[in-house]
């Protein structure tokens, strides 16, 4: 369970014609511990697998799209409770495309990025009912239509024709995994290059 706590310190604003500057300043440490908490599996273990492939099929001057690989995601919880999803590139900086739609495939020689790959949510259904995923880029102060898990965003369920993030139990979606290897030119490929994509996705609570 992801327990989410913050730190505020109210600041007090004196007039620059104030004779008596306070000596403290208060502090408050507020948060929610939530009794419920969801657990989240992905189909394939979460490996997708793109075997070998040959350097001589790649393109030079643009990106190779790879066959889009299709998983399913599924989160139970305890209880109906408020989410959100959030994406975490555990390869950060070595998206070439340098979107945060996108998440890295890992560098070669310590600067050459290999390429990306995006994570686009369709056909959620929140229990038992066709939903569709809305995303915030200001943890929950705004939302809108979105299907794809872009990164420093978070990404929730709401009803169709609805913006307002709705509580679930059990959550299934599809998640289509689409990578790209950059183009060959800018890198060396003299040797065997392993793709070492590595996203986190990570439950948060509203």
């Amino acid at each position: 369970m992801n327990k989410m706590l913050s730190v505020i310190a109210p600041v007090l604003l004196l007039g620059a014609l104030d004779a008596h500057a306070a000596s403290a300043v208060d502090l408050a440490v507020k948060g929610l511990v939530t009794p419920s908490s969801c657990t989240p599996t992905l189909t394939r273990g979460g490996v997708v697998d793109y075997g070998k492939m040959s350097a001589k099929d790649l393109r030079p001057d643009r990106a190779t799209s790879l066959a889009n690989v299709n998983l399913q995601l599924e989160i139970v919880c305890d209880g109906s409770t408020l989410l959100a999803l959030q994406g975490n590139d555990n390869r950060e900086g070595s998206d070439h495309r340098g979107d945060a739609m996108y998440y890295g495939l890992g560098l070669i020689n310590g600067s050459e990025k290999l390429g990306a790959f995006d994570l686009r949510f369709s056909s959620p259904v929140a229990d038992g009912i066709a939903v569709h995923t809305i995303a915030s880029p200001n943890n929950g102060g705004s939302w809108w239509t979105e299907p794809n898990l872009v990164r420093g965003d978070i990404l929730s369920v709401a009803h169709m024709g609805s913006l307002v993030p709705i509580p679930v139990r059990n959550l299934t979606a599809d998640v289509r995994v689409g990578a790209e290897i950059a183009p060959t030119r800018q890198l060396t490929l003299d040797n065997e290059v392993p793709l070492d994509g590595s996203a986190t996705i990570t439950v948060k609570y509203l």
